[in-house]
């Protein structure tokens, strides 16, 4: 790895690894790592686990290589990392309420309703999103999408950070009634 490399831009680094530099993903992988950790470490209070996540992160970043750019690292790979725990706590959640034992009775079949009720789950969210005022979609597209700041999301719509916040309270306050209705019936459909 070049001297010139500790040097560049996350710009820079991201282009050279879409290209699949892997003295890229180095230097941006010693740069996030202790960040994307601590982020995760907070949430879960386990070094392993926190460990594991910070490891998926950047795994899915080089996986990630060319796809779409991203504009802001730092606020991705918090995003991403935030969303591993979150992932993690909902695999544990859902083992630590099976009885001694069921782990080895669980079906095959019972796998599959669980990931078709999550993939309906995210569906009837994503469905629930597109329901917003286009304002509000984009706001919070580019908030949890993104993972862009008010402040950022305001200078590229125009518009005002009051505006940003305003908008993002009443798409949260919307999503939140209605996927406490939603879970509520997951829930149910899952007796």
């Amino acid at each position: 790895m070049g001297p010139d490399l500790k040097i560049a831009d996350d710009a820079e680094l991201l282009l050279l690894l879409s290209k699949g530099s892997k003295p890229a993903f180095d230097v941006l992988y010693n740069k996030y790592w202790k960040q994307v950790y601590n982020t995760a470490y907070k949430r879960l209070n386990d070094a392993e686990r926190a460990q594991d996540i910070a490891q998926d992160v950047f795994v899915q970043l080089w996986i990630r290589g060319s796809k779409a750019p991203i504009a802001n690292l730092p606020a991705y790979l918090l995003v991403a990392a935030r969303n591993g725990v979150f992932k993690k706590m909902e695999k544990e959640a859902k083992y630590a309420a099976l009885p001694d034992g069921a782990e080895e009775i669980e079906s095959t079949a019972g796998r599959a309703d669980a990931n078709m009720l999550h993939d309906e789950f995210l569906k009837a969210f994503t469905d629930l999103v597109s329901t917003l005022p286009p304002q509000q979609q984009m706001i919070f597209s580019l908030r949890f999408n993104e993972g862009l700041s008010s402040q950022q999301i305001a200078d590229q719509l125009n518009i005002s950070p009051k505006t940003v916040r305003n908008q993002m309270g009443r798409a949260l306050n919307t999503l939140r009634k209605s996927l406490f209705l939603l879970y509520v019936v997951i829930y149910f459909y899952q007796k």
